[in-house]
């Protein structure tokens, strides 16, 4: 199984849509996100499942739920690298990776 590393912006991104989504929805939403994300993190360490490739060479992208998508890619030692947790409602020229 592959090791699944956070950066510093991922970790933010996660938590900040936590956060988000229990101060103006619920926990129920907020569970459900969690949920997805543990779902998909554990596609990626299998390595059974290869997500699509993004505009930015070298990173890959997979939807997390509608409004969010994950960017990782795949580091020198085949583990991933989480990069950022992309609310999709942004302006995607904001989007930097």
């Amino acid at each position: 199984m592959r090791k699944i590393i956070w950066t510093q912006e991922a970790e933010s991104d996660y938590s900040a849509n936590i956060d988000y989504l229990l101060k103006e929805w619920t926990i129920s939403e907020a569970e459900e996100f969690i949920n997805k994300a543990e779902e998909l993190l554990h596609h990626l360490k299998s390595g059974k499942i290869k997500y699509k490739a993004s505009k930015f060479e070298g990173i890959r992208e997979c939807v997390v739920c509608k409004q969010i998508t994950l960017f990782y890619r795949l580091n020198e030692n085949n583990n991933i690298e989480l990069l950022k947790f992309w609310n999709n409602h942004q302006d995607n020229k904001r989007l930097n990776l």
